[in-house]
């Protein structure tokens, strides 16, 4: 059976300057590939046979080096964003969707089985599915528990556990009815489906995974790849 992704290919990176000056982020280097090339091949290898890249800024660089996704044994096409549509606004773009495919970010850095994600949003015939990390947040202070201005409890210094997002979803195509024409992000359709009390499961993923955000992230991703390339390209 065929699989879909759509890759968001279309940011500026403005976190990662100066990098970004010359090359659009998904097009950074970790290792000898650029971190989108890295997606792309993992995408592949867990059977995905059509990626469509959103993409705006410096798009014909990311054309030109990916091409039609011969090279990867694939079908890539592109839907071009005149201005920045967020998260899921370049899906209203696409006009040949199948029922469910995953939309990602194309920096993102994660040994994520791609196949299992997408066959247990299938199987769960949700309209939404995000795949979840934990983290833990480290509090450097003493915590107070106040009510009323009286001490009611304290912690020292205590971790704090959440799950977030990873820039991974599972989509329904019957999620497009609640995306408007536009700018429009994940946090906005997040609102809408809650709102209107429209079930959203999350896949939890225990293995690694790196937003390429920042600075001191890319050099973390570099030395992350470098020690571990054989896990991320399934070599």
């Amino acid at each position: 059976m065929s699989k879909r992704a759509i890759i968001l290919a279309g940011g500026k990176g403005l976190r990662l300057r100066p990098y970004t000056v010359v090359l659009p982020k998904p097009l950074m280097p970790i290792g000898e590939h650029p971190i989108l090339e890295v997606v792309v091949r993992q995408l592949a290898y867990f059977g995905f046979d059509h990626i469509t890249m959103a993409v705006n800024h410096q798009a014909d660089i990311i054309r030109a080096f990916f091409g039609s996704g011969e090279k990867w044994g694939i079908q890539i096409d592109y839907v071009l964003e005149k201005d920045p549509l967020g998260t899921m606004g370049p899906l209203k773009l696409i006009k040949d969707l199948p029922d469910n495919f995953i939309v990602m970010n194309g920096d993102v850095l994660t040994d994520l089985h791609f196949g299992d994600l997408y066959n247990k949003h299938v199987a769960s015939e949700e309209i939404f599915s995000i795949s979840a990390h934990q983290r833990v947040q480290q509090i450097d202070y003493g915590v107070l528990r106040v009510k009323d201005n009286q001490l009611t409890g304290f912690e020292e210094k205590p971790s704090l556990p959440y799950e977030v997002s990873m820039g991974v979803y599972c989509v329904n195509k019957k999620a497009l009815d609640y995306i408007p024409e536009g700018p429009f992000g994940f946090d906005s359709l997040m609102h809408v489906l809650l709102a209107k009390k429209i079930s959203v499961q999350t896949i939890p993923h225990a293995g690694h995974w790196l937003d390429i955000g920042r600075p001191d992230d890319y050099a973390r991703a570099i030395e992350e790849f470098d020690q571990n390339k054989n896990k991320f390209l399934h070599q």
